[in-house]
């Protein structure tokens, strides 16, 4: 029988909490606290206890997912921050000297803050994206914290307490008049943060609403998160777990269809037996799981490690969904690889398994144009080349139009590719252009159709 647990957060305030942190040498803990003043840090109790490897740190997976290290951070902002500490500056000088070291770690990447925010009557809408037309993604309030913080999150920027760098919906819940107004958008993606920090009175608030006759056209209803991983007690013996999985039963029982979108990044968060328990109990209720992640240099850059996890996704009937390449944020030095290295173990993984895993698309970058995968690496009419496509776009017309990129051995991230084949611009610059500078930036649908307006 499982026992409940309590959930425990560490964070920076209390660090010395964590018991095997005391076997650190004094440098290392003050290493970590540097680091937790730049980039956001929290992890639990589970996490601590149940799936680091102790014996094995630095290296083992888990405890690169959740414990920062010094090569995350450049030489010079990290001596900035020690220098300030061991000052003793005051807060307010300290939070100035962090907050111009994060504004340098491109905290929103892909239009985050500018086309992909909707208005409805020409105001913007608080807590939503917009960007491919079927579908809008919903920041909860309520729901952007996570119960643990991955150290290489694209939505690090949420959780160190700049106002403006955050995403939430306000009290007024105008997404919700938006999407009636948008008849072209069929799925809602709950995301954060992680929802699932939520009890189950606060999510009811933001799904139930959904299951209404003016929400017709929304077909789907996903909630991107990381809890069957950091926190699986949430859908087992949290005093809310039952009131949690009787509201995604409503949601199947009325006939929409709901998706867990769970981020495994390691094959060890599914090893325990509170997290196979968790994913029984949402399947029982008839929602899906499907699973993503980035390829995460320290963590996960191996076939091995991608086809076990996605095998063992397989078994426990969870759908591999997405092999995402590591975002241009945060610490993406210490985590980014090539995308020759990247398609290289993407195929690589993928040919270990059977046709029940090779769901999992990718390798593909959430750029700023969509999202782009690397469809191989040719020589075609003597010039080697990456081959790209469009999973999803702004435009939808660019959805599986291939087109080709230069090759280089170096090139980590969609930005830093040329077109080939001495084409100057790649084929929807144009157009991309003419979303960014018309509308004040904004990218918006049509109310009553999914034509694209810029």
């Amino acid at each position: 029988m499982i026992e409940k647990k309590k959930l425990m957060l560490y964070g920076i305030k209390n660090l010395d909490s964590i018991v095997p942190l005391r076997k650190l040498s004094n440098k290392s803990k003050f290493e970590l606290r540097v680091l937790a003043n730049i980039l956001p840090f929290r992890t639990n109790n589970y996490v601590v206890e149940e799936l680091i490897d102790w014996d094995n740190i630095p290296a083992d997976p888990i405890y690169q997912l959740n414990f920062l290290q010094k090569a995350m951070v450049s030489e010079e902002h990290f001596n900035k921050v020690a220098e300030a500490l061991n000052s003793n500056l005051s807060q307010f000088q300290l939070k100035e000297i962090v907050n111009q070291i994060r504004t340098e770690l491109n905290p929103h990447p892909a239009g985050q803050l500018s086309v992909n925010i909707p208005d409805l009557n020409n105001q913007s809408i608080p807590g939503v994206q917009h960007k491919y037309k079927e579908t809008v993604l919903i920041f909860p309030s309520s729901g952007q914290t996570c119960h643990a913080y991955c150290t290489f999150c694209f939505r690090w920027a949420q959780f160190v307490g700049i106002n403006e760098l955050k995403f939430a919906t306000d009290e007024s819940m105008r997404f919700q008049s938006y999407l009636i107004n948008h008849q072209e958008v069929t799925d809602v993606l709950l995301t954060g943060g992680d929802p699932m920090i939520m009890n189950s009175k606060n999510l009811r608030a933001y799904v139930e609403p959904f299951l209404k006759p003016e929400f017709e056209h929304i077909q789907s209803i996903r909630i991107g998160t990381k809890s069957l991983a950091y926190w699986p007690y949430k859908f087992v013996t949290d005093d809310d777990a039952d009131d949690i999985l009787r509201l995604f039963e409503e949601v199947v029982q009325s006939g929409k269809h709901l998706t867990i979108m769970a981020h495994f990044n390691h094959g060890k968060e599914l090893s325990t037996e509170i997290s196979r328990e968790a994913i029984k109990r949402i399947r029982n209720t008839g929602a899906q799981i499907r699973t993503q992640s980035p390829l995460i240099k320290h963590i996960n850059d191996d076939p091995s490690v991608w086809a076990d996890m996605w095998n063992e996704q397989v078994r426990l009937g969870l759908i591999p969904y997405y092999f995402f390449i590591e975002r241009n944020t945060g610490a993406k030095n210490y985590f980014e690889v090539s995308l020759e290295e990247a398609f290289n173990i993407y195929r690589d993984a993928i040919n270990q398994v059977s046709g029940l895993a090779k769901t999992a698309r990718g390798p593909s970058m959430s750029a700023f144009p969509g999202k782009i995968s690397i469809e191989g690496i040719q020589e075609i009419k003597g010039e080697k080349v990456f081959v790209l496509t469009f999973l999803q776009a702004r435009n939808p017309e660019w959805n599986k139009r291939v087109f080709f990129a230069k090759y280089d051995p170096k090139i980590t991230w969609f930005t830093q590719l040329e077109p080939a084949f001495g084409e100057e611009k790649f084929f929807f610059q144009d157009e991309l252009d003419q979303i960014v500078n018309s509308n004040n930036g904004q990218l918006f649908f049509t109310e009553s159709s999914s034509e694209l307006v810029a």
